[in-house]
């Protein structure tokens, strides 16, 4: 039988994150030999991960990253069962290490598939599923590019934001990270008034129209009074046309205009978990 050291165990422990002792298990099933004590560790992994399938994970930890240069931003929630675990300083570690590595990747199924030290992005997701013994998996992926691009996250990792500006100018970071915390207070539906689908739109008229008649208002007046209402919608509830909540005397577009004079807000992504 191989001689299990502490050496041996502890760099199996540093390199899965799993338990001493599981370490320990699998070293000596696998009679010494590391690869394989690795592969017995993700199987552990796997037969977790199938156990907690059915699950929920709206617990965990909302990250967002831009690139060096300020031009792409990705805000991702790494999600788990219960909120001990999502403070738990190694899993927002591994969400941090998650979204700078999906900088570089549009969609979340290309993340998945990345490498991530030796194995897949997917693999570490079973294999952390098994050494917490908790559902782990990507919830949310946002990605944006823009001029300029910014981040904020809100405390305990509950909300993140990355907003896109139209220009990289004095002032812009702070710009867009006071946007991006709008974003995160006020959950703004859309940019403005042409990122509401027109769903959405034909039933905000409905419910303005039934709320008229209730008020006795005449037939023949209410589609006029109901595009009034929706402006009203919009200014509630598209970014750039809310109440700055800085400064309520202005809305979010003017905000951006105090920094420069022709800078917009071109785009925000925002996840959250629950």
């Amino acid at each position: 039988m191989a001689t299990i050291t502490a050496a041996d165990v502890n760099k199996l422990r540093q390199t899965t994150g799993a338990g001493m002792m599981d370490c320990k298990k699998a070293l000596t099933e696998a009679e010494g030999d590391f690869d394989k004590a690795i592969e017995i560790l993700r199987k552990k992994g796997q037969k977790v991960a199938a156990n907690r399938s059915d699950r929920e994970s709206t617990e965990g930890a909302a990250i967002a990253l831009v690139n060096d240069a300020k031009t792409v931003g990705v805000a991702i929630t790494l999600n788990c069962e219960t909120d001990f675990v999502g403070k738990n300083e190694g899993f927002v570690k591994l969400a941090h290490d998650f979204a700078s590595l999906a900088l570089n990747f549009e969609t979340k199924e290309a993340l998945l598939a990345a490498d991530f030290g030796g194995i897949t992005v997917a693999e570490k997701l079973v294999e952390q599923t098994g050494v917490i013994g908790e559902k782990i998996e990507i919830g949310s992926f946002e990605r944006i590019e823009g001029a300029f691009v910014g981040s904020y996250i809100h405390a305990g990792n509950k909300i993140a934001v990355v907003t896109a500006l139209s220009a990289n100018v004095a002032g812009a970071e702070e710009a867009a990270k006071n946007v991006s915390m709008q974003a995160a207070a006020m959950n703004p539906i859309a940019l403005n008034e042409d990122g509401v689908d027109a769903d959405t739109i034909a039933k905000e008229i409905e419910i303005a129209k039934d709320q008229l008649r209730a008020e006795g208002k005449p037939e023949a007046m209410l589609e006029n009074i109901a595009k009034g209402k929706l402006n009203r919608f919009f200014k509630d509830n598209t970014l750039v046309n809310q109440d700055y909540i800085k400064d309520g005397s202005m809305s979010v577009a003017a905000y951006v205009k105090t920094v420069d004079a022709n800078l917009t807000v071109t785009g925000f992504k925002r996840v959250a978990l629950g």
